[in-house]
């Protein structure tokens, strides 16, 4: 299975630090692209499928990280990573109360519309619902 077939939204290509915690030690790693949904985090050491976490993201225009809870949802490690697919692991926002979800998503759609461009962005989603 691509990595295109496991995911549910459009992504937008865009490299954010992200930063979490695994066991006693903290991991600072980057997106590949992000979603209202979820995030692809390059890194060389993935957690393991289905585990949930906790970790922060960082948004340029906004003044402190989001922190956010995921669960990892694929991986690909250093040995199945090909030259276009790097290691790392797909992660589903998890998401309290409708309010997060909300204030999340809103964020992730202005970074996708101030990456794309509104006209490409607007394509990208009309072709999405369709």
């Amino acid at each position: 299975m691509s990595a295109d077939d496991r995911r549910h939204e459009v992504r937008a290509p865009i490299e954010l630090k992200v930063e979490y915690k695994r066991l006693n030690s903290f991991f600072a790693d980057y997106t590949k692209n992000i979603s209202r949904g979820g995030t692809f985090i390059h890194t060389d050491r993935p957690l393991d499928i289905g585990t949930d976490f906790l970790f922060k993201l960082g948004i340029p225009t906004l003044p402190e990280p989001l922190v956010l809870t995921g669960k990892v949802q694929w991986i690909i490690t250093l040995e199945q990573a090909t030259p276009d697919q790097e290691p790392g692991m797909g992660i589903g926002f998890v998401f309290g109360s409708e309010a997060e979800r909300q204030r999340v998503e809103g964020a992730v759609e202005r970074l996708m519309i101030e990456n794309l461009g509104p006209v490409l962005y607007k394509k990208l989603m009309g072709a999405r619902t369709r």
